[in-house]
């Protein structure tokens, strides 16, 4: 019997994709079509903008929905983010100490922490840094999926979508990558430079086995000492109950 998540999950993709596709696009369309480019290049918050020449008394709607649209994404990236490190860290492809859970509530804190991060970045470069890292990731990961499809095509895989969907991916990721690359090269070098930190990372915490008893007992006693629980703890009802 197949189960039922194997089913669902594709159909979500497919059924999701374009249809934020189809309302990104609509909303890029009543965005140009009633603001001149001056306006939109001025703008520090095109839909609060946009909001305030249109909807008159009812502008306030756009920054909150806006702030809602930022909780709800925040929220979801803990949830996957956190939870892929946890994951790369049960496999051996991160330190393991990403892989201790909450002993009460199974939330993987340590994961969690690595994803809790402060930025003081200027907007405009912000944004280019978090897109063209997670472009990159994203290309790369794909790849490797077409890459396993390729050379182990007998592997189980629960989940199996039709080529073209990678593929049509790929494309369009070469193409904003290119775009990024020629827009920004110093911001998107910068990126780089950036993602190419978690390689020490990698060589310290993983691939080196013989580390010193003192580190590992450090890891095993880490979530137990000082401070440590009382603010575990608190991140923890953060992230379970807001």
């Amino acid at each position: 019997r197949v189960n039922p998540t194997f089913l669902n999950l594709p159909r979500a993709i497919y059924i999701s994709i374009p249809l934020v596709t189809f309302v990104y696009t609509l909303t890029n369309i009543a965005y140009f079509s009633s603001m001149s480019p001056e306006e939109l290049l001025s703008s520090n918050a095109v839909a609060v903008t946009f909001g305030e020449k249109l909807l008159g008394m009812f502008s306030v709607i756009m920054p909150i929905s806006v702030a809602l649209s930022t909780f709800g994404g925040i929220n979801g990236y803990l949830f996957t983010s956190s939870r892929l490190c946890f994951s790369g860290a049960r496999e051996g492809h991160l330190p393991s100490l990403l892989a201790m859970i909450h002993y009460k509530k199974c939330t993987p804190i340590p994961a969690l922490l690595v994803c809790v991060r402060t930025r003081h970045f200027d907007t405009h470069n912000l944004i280019n840094y978090v897109s063209f890292i997670n472009y990159l990731s994203y290309g790369v990961t794909i790849a490797g999926l077409l890459y396993h499809r390729w050379k182990k095509p007998d592997l189980f895989r629960p989940i199996k979508v039709n080529l073209l969907v990678p593929v049509c991916y790929l494309m369009f990721w070469a193409l904003l990558l290119g775009f990024s690359l020629y827009s920004e090269p110093l911001v998107c070098g910068v990126g780089l430079v950036i993602m190419l930190t978690g390689v020490p990372v990698y060589f310290l915490g993983v691939h080196w086995k013989e580390k010193p008893k003192c580190i590992y007992n450090f890891i095993g006693e880490f979530p137990k000492g000082g401070l440590c629980p009382c603010l575990l703890e608190l991140i923890d009802i953060i992230y379970v109950y807001i």
